[in-house]
């Protein structure tokens, strides 16, 4: 059973202790993974917590790989996650998280979105892209615990793909490891999006929790 805000009130004290929570968002352009960076670090400056963001984007508006790194936390000063210091792995696209596996450990909590998004080389059978399961597989011998979700079918549920980023935000939500709550995140959604997708990316937020409530043991 989940201890709720107390139990997350520890996780502070723990941040305060350790110094450090280390979140990678990891996904191909055009998926949301920028916005869903805004998001984390608006809330965490919310909270009144040091936050340092990097970003490596590639060919971002071309379906290339885009690496966000969150770092939260009183001693944190570089941008960058250190190799195997990732607290937390948000990943949009199931291969992308291969991608940056030299970041992942046995502290890594990962949430996979299990829908494939391949670029055009594999769509025209130049090369094999490896399925969601192989993929999950060999994560699970990387990091500490995987939940795979099917983030785009939910965004989809709640009105429109394009929202499968907050469906990932609402499973960190829901994760006990998170140093950020769900109200801050939510603040920060208000802040960060058009106002005329609010209200579906909301609902996006919230199966993504729901859904991470039922793979957690």
């Amino acid at each position: 059973m989940r201890s709720g805000l107390p139990g997350r009130s520890r996780l502070w004290r723990w941040l305060e202790l350790i110094g450090e929570h280390n979140i990678l968002v990891s996904s191909v352009g055009g998926q949301g993974g920028v916005t869903l960076t805004r998001v984390l670090s608006t809330a965490a400056f919310s909270q009144g917590m040091n936050v340092v963001v990097g970003e490596t984007l590639g060919m971002a508006q071309r379906g290339g790989s885009v690496t966000s790194h969150v770092r939260v936390g009183p001693r944190v000063h570089g941008p960058m996650i250190p190799r195997g210091g990732c607290d937390v792995l948000l990943s949009l696209e199931p291969a992308e998280a291969l991608r940056v596996a030299h970041y992942l450990g046995r502290r890594t909590r990962a949430m996979v979105n299990t829908a494939l998004s391949p670029p055009a080389f594999a769509l025209l059978g130049d090369a094999r892209y490896p399925e969601a399961e192989e993929v999950i597989g060999v994560l699970k011998r990387i990091a500490g615990v995987v939940y795979p979700i099917d983030a785009t079918g939910l965004a989809s549920e709640a009105g429109s793909t394009r929202s499968m980023n907050m469906v990932v935000l609402g499973a960190y939500a829901a994760l006990e490891e998170s140093v950020l709550s769900p109200t801050s995140l939510e603040e920060a959604m208000v802040a960060s999006l058009p106002p005329r997708f609010l209200e579906q990316n909301k609902r996006a937020f919230y199966l993504g929790s729901e859904a991470m409530r039922k793979l957690i043991p």
